[in-house]
């Protein structure tokens, strides 16, 4: 079984306590319920991209949000960030359902509940998961190291306060990539461009989001 990782745990100031027991069944499995804070260290963090609870169907859900393993079908979230990369940045379609290539860029793929249960979204949401997100967006905001934070989605955008409006990282707003939403200003709001162009002018390099 996976653990809270002692690294984030020190960075953002949590305790044991503050982790919440998750009543079982639930997904992601316990190995993978902490992949988004394994696949890299708090200083490494250039982008935070905020989603809500994992995905609820099985063999779905492995630890970054928007993400689900190779061999399963593409979620349509998933599919409508990659028509707006195409369209955003010119590139072929992405085959891969995988985002690990985007965590190991520096790419935290964190979802605000980090757990759900079978067939139930946002059945986790009131377990106590917030209390751990929201300290680790906190102490990723109050760094003086500059990143940026994609919102998507008003439950993303819950926690702009979160993020000091002093100049000191970039924040990007739009409505969630979800089908019920991404006509509403998801589609054309270019993110990976305005992301990248950012980064370069930080000196924090770019995303490779092929």
């Amino acid at each position: 079984m996976s653990e809270f990782p002692d690294n984030w745990r020190r960075y953002s100031g949590l305790s044991d306590a503050d982790v919440p027991i998750i009543p079982e069944p639930a997904y992601p499995p316990p190995e993978l319920r902490y992949r988004a804070l394994e696949s890299l260290a708090p200083d490494e963090v250039r982008v935070v991209i905020l989603g809500q609870d994992p995905y609820h169907g099985t063999g779905e859900a492995h630890g970054l949000a928007f993400s689900v393993p190779e061999g399963v079908r593409m979620p349509p979230s998933l599919r409508n960030i990659y028509a707006e990369l195409v369209s955003d940045l010119g590139v072929p379609p992405p085959r891969s359902t995988d985002l690990t290539r985007w965590a190991e860029q520096g790419v935290l793929l964190l979802n605000t509940a980090l757990t759900v249960a079978p067939d139930s979204p946002a059945s986790h949401a009131n377990l106590g998961w917030t209390r751990v997100t929201d300290g680790l967006i906190r102490s990723l905001a109050e760094s003086e190291t500059p990143r940026v934070f994609v919102l998507w989605g008003k439950h993303a955008q819950a926690r702009r306060g979160l993020i000091a409006d002093d100049g000191r990282h970039l924040v990007i707003e739009s409505p969630h990539p979800s089908p019920f939403a991404a006509r509403k200003g998801f589609f054309g709001s270019r993110p990976f461009s305005r992301i990248n162009l950012w980064l370069k002018e930080q000196g924090r390099g770019e995303i490779d989001w092929r």
